[in-house]
């Protein structure tokens, strides 16, 4: 069985969809496909004619083949990104930085009440919290606003092609040539991540084969909709197939004991519905990040427990003064956001080099200190 948690297990991604000024950029965003672009390849083209035979054995119909393969094309910029993962642990203070900042609470409180009702009656039929749905939806997609829009069918065959993990995007081609088999959806707007991750929530297509539902009674699954009904509802089946207990809380923050992912940082006691989130992303940072988020999108306040200083001797908001007085400077850090990502330390080095000194990258609050 190959799920979503396979799929990240497998891409080394951290399910980070939304966008951090200070870090790198999401998978994908809506205007992808300006990078995202096919280019010959004759070996590719082998491959995709060898292919058809397999799908065929795997029950593609040779009508889903032919409009499921039409225009397919090799995206080498698929490639390039599944070569250049960047391997390294995020602090959860960094993590919720990013998914759970003061902005995109206030953005995601709005959509959490634009699309109450319909959580409401996801939230009746799965026994998931409407919060939890609209929290993972947040950090899988800002809400919807960035979804991918790259083939799903090219970056599928592109990654199977290339052979590094052959036979898991193989697989995941087929389910998704599966998808426009059954109508679900057209080929045009079968889009997603550059790995294949779709819609509002980025389902994979093995997963969305598993838990995907029609919650609006359209005679389709429809997680690509501007509507995001179907994919909230496959959100809710998701976790509710993977142990959700209805009436139970995800955790909470707790004064002593429990899970403490930043030494110094806030404790949280967790239950089984917390182990169901991480079903979903098997990360203990995405799954505290989701509960947190969910709690403030419902009306609670932030963490109680101050994070201290970072391995530099920076809290969040000399990282943050940093960003803001290096971008005064001329040295673009992308934003201030109080995470020093690849676009902030190349500042540093910039600015560091630009007075002098060794170009490291690394802050420090001497550095800051001539920055003010």
């Amino acid at each position: 069985m190959f799920t979503r948690r396979h799929f990240l297990a497998l891409t080394g991604a951290s399910a980070l969809q939304a966008c951090s000024s200070g870090t790198s950029a999401p998978a994908a965003t809506k205007s992808a496909t300006t990078a995202f672009r096919a280019v010959p390849n004759a070996a590719f083209d082998r491959w995709i004619d060898s292919f058809r035979a397999r799908a065929s054995s795997s029950g593609i119909t040779d009508a889903t083949l032919r409009a499921g393969l039409r225009g397919v094309g090799f995206l080498p910029e698929v490639i390039e990104r599944d070569r250049n993962q960047t391997e390294f642990k995020r602090s959860f203070e960094d993590y919720l930085a990013i998914v759970a900042s003061e902005e995109k609470i206030k953005a995601g409180r709005i959509a959490f009440a634009q699309q109450r009702s319909r959580l409401d009656a996801i939230e009746a039929k799965y026994g998931v919290p409407a919060n939890v749905v609209a929290a993972i939806w947040g950090v899988e997609s800002n809400f919807g606003t960035r979804r991918g829009d790259i083939p799903v069918v090219s970056a599928t065959a592109t990654l199977a092609f290339d052979g590094r993990r052959g036979a898991f995007f193989e697989k995941q081609l087929i389910a998704a040539l599966k998808i426009l088999q059954t109508g679900d959806t057209t080929p045009n707007r079968l889009v997603g991540s550059w790995a294949g991750a779709m819609g509002h929530t980025q389902f994979i297509p093995t997963s969305y084969q598993l838990f995907a539902v029609d919650f609006t009674g359209d005679g389709r699954r429809d997680i690509w909709s501007e509507d995001p009904s179907d994919a909230l509802a496959s959100t809710a089946a998701y976790l509710a197939r993977s142990g959700w207990q209805a009436s139970q809380p995800w955790g909470r923050e707790v004064t002593s004991g429990g899970l403490q992912p930043d030494a110094g940082g806030p404790r949280f006691s967790v239950g089984q519905n917390f182990k169901a989130i991480k079903r979903y992303n098997n990360s203990d940072n995405y799954a505290l990040g989701v509960g947190h988020l969910s709690d403030r999108l419902a009306g609670g306040g932030p963490l109680k427990t101050p994070f201290g200083p970072d391995k530099y001797g920076l809290t969040i908001k000399d990282r943050k003064r940093l960003q803001e007085r290096l971008t005064a400077k001329g040295f673009d850090t992308g934003g201030a956001d109080g995470v020093l990502g690849p676009k902030s330390k190349a500042a540093i080095g910039a600015y560091q080099q630009s007075i002098g000194l060794e170009a490291t990258g690394t802050p420090s609050p001497a550095l800051l200190a001539r920055l003010l």
